[in-house]
């Protein structure tokens, strides 16, 4: 999913490549309302089907699986090559929309559900690998700027089902109906998307997933490296963003404040807060290099993991103002790794590289999902949980300050590290 930063001098900019930009970024931000929907709904969703333990989580785990499971079979089929882009990513939203409509309308428990969250997760495989590679198509300059506007309308969509539940939860609605809204609101990405978003100039065929190529770029240190950034990154990621909401309310709980709609409005505030780190990051990459841009972000996101673990029940503005510090730095970095890879990697291999580095980090996100669900609950229990998610930053940190020294490292955006 990592672009190849190569501006040209010697070519004009395509005309319509903004226009492009917000089509696909809307596109995106409408099509990832689902993602998150069984977390916004989680305390319902609790009490109706009487859930315990690891149940809830496993929901998300199961979305996360499923866009592994996908992208890997899209990558194998090169799917990209056959169905236009548009046409991919409108299926792919319609996908997903049906998966967390039967999520919604179907699932009468954890057993049931698990089987529509994992096909929304499939669903939306075929919706942000595809939407960057048609990015690709449009954009050589200014591309860091164009991948953060992308990634961070993913954030901003992620955490949409938040806002809407903050407002059924005003009109004490149930749990079904923010669902509901977050699958029509998928459906509105696959009309806008297949309406009108177009393949772009530069666009080139996507790389199948080859096992033997994989291995050859995987043999490079520097791509090791780039890699074990990512996967720390991918620790912290998706269980902040499943698990914040969840403190949040627990937190508002018991410093006094037992409204629903605020608990989830201010989650949704941490979670989309997101997409303004993403869109800064992509702009600065370039300029400052990739390394120091990771290296930053990952700072910020784990020491503010650390901070916020301490804050449980502590006044509600602190603990939000913390949080959105967390979820701007948390995802600011997330297109850079993949970014990384294509750019070190033995010419043949990005994609496949690119592919097995996407599965194994939505497979470890499963891991750390569950991981804080064990251990959460508790004032202890969210702090010990948090500090654990910090140690993912710290292992990426280590790994991008590493790649910074290394030589071939100024293959990166463009000479800059």
């Amino acid at each position: 999913m990592g672009l190849r930063v190569t501006p040209s001098s010697l070519e004009p900019d395509p005309a319509g490549r903004w226009r492009q930009l917000a089509v696909l970024g809307g596109g995106v931000l409408l099509a990832f309302a689902p993602w998150f929907s069984a977390s916004a709904v989680a305390p319902l969703l609790a009490a109706e089907w009487r859930t315990s333990g690891l149940d809830l989580p496993i929901l998300t785990v199961a979305v996360q699986l499923g866009f592994a499971a996908a992208a890997v079979v899209l990558a194998l089929t090169g799917a990209a090559d056959v169905i236009p882009g548009p046409r991919l990513i409108a299926a792919g939203a319609i996908v997903a929309a049906l998966g967390n409509l039967g999520f919604a309308t179907v699932a009468d428990g954890i057993g049931t559900a698990i089987v529509w969250r994992a096909l929304t997760g499939a669903g939306l495989a075929a919706v942000y690998p595809v939407a960057l590679k048609m990015l690709a198509g449009w954009f050589r300059r200014q591309r860091g700027l164009a991948i953060g506007v992308v990634i961070g309308s993913l954030t901003v969509g992620s955490a949409l089902p938040h806002l809407i539940r903050a407002v059924g939860a005003a009109g004490e609605l149930s749990w079904r109906p923010t669902v509901v809204v977050a699958s029509g609101i998928a459906l509105a990405a696959a009309v806008l998307v297949g309406l009108a978003a177009r393949s772009g100039p530069f666009e080139v065929p996507a790389s199948r997933f080859s096992p033997a190529a994989a291995a050859r770029a995987f043999a490079q240190r520097s791509v090791q490296l780039a890699n074990l950034g990512y996967l720390g990154h991918m620790w912290e990621l998706y269980a902040m963003w499943t698990w914040v909401p969840i403190f949040i309310a627990a937190s508002f709980a018991a410093s006094g404040v037992l409204q629903p709609a605020t608990a989830s409005a201010a989650s949704f505030l941490i979670v989309a807060s997101g997409g303004i780190g993403c869109i800064a990051a992509g702009a600065l990459a370039d300029r400052f290099g990739r390394t120091l841009v990771t290296i930053a972000a990952m700072t910020g996101s784990g020491g503010t993991a650390l901070v916020m673990g301490v804050l449980f029940g502590a006044e509600p503005a602190l603990v939000t103002v913390v949080g959105i510090v967390w979820g701007m730095t948390v995802v600011a970095d997330s297109a850079q790794f993949s970014a990384a890879i294509s750019e070190l990697a033995p010419p043949g291999t990005a994609g496949s590289a690119l592919s097995l580095q996407l599965a194994g980090g939505f497979v470890l996100t499963g891991v750390t999902i569950l991981g804080v669900g064990l251990l959460g609950g508790s004032s202890d229990g969210w702090r010990i949980g948090f500090w654990v998610l910090a140690a993912g930053p710290a292992v990426g940190i280590a790994a991008m300050t590493v790649l910074r020294r290394r030589p071939d490292a100024v293959k990166m955006a463009n000479g800059r590290r």
